[in-house]
């Protein structure tokens, strides 16, 4: 059975963070869709509690592909990530 791993960013909640979930959490309560701007700010997803998530695309050449007889993954160079990003999260399914 073969896995897919994912490496994602993630930037903690800021002011920005929190006012865009106030307005998330309160178009849901009403059972509203948010509007646009707040669903691209949370990338089209249900707002993370450790904050905005980038997805690996979005990442670009920080992130690239490990491959050796030894092993499998990807090598991440942080000098190339956004400086807002301080939270990597690696994932499979």
């Amino acid at each position: 059975m073969s896995r897919t791993i994912y490496v994602e960013g993630i930037k903690p909640p800021d002011e920005k963070w929190l006012k865009m979930k106030q307005v998330y959490d309160a178009c849901k309560a009403a059972k509203l869709e948010a509007p646009s701007e707040v669903q691209k700010f949370f990338d089209y997803r249900e707002p993370d509690a450790k904050g905005v998530i980038v997805e690996q695309k979005k990442l670009g050449d920080a992130v690239t592909e490990l491959t050796s007889e030894d092993a499998m993954g990807y090598d991440v160079d942080l000098t190339k990530l956004d400086k807002d990003i301080t939270i990597l999260r690696f994932s499979y399914s």
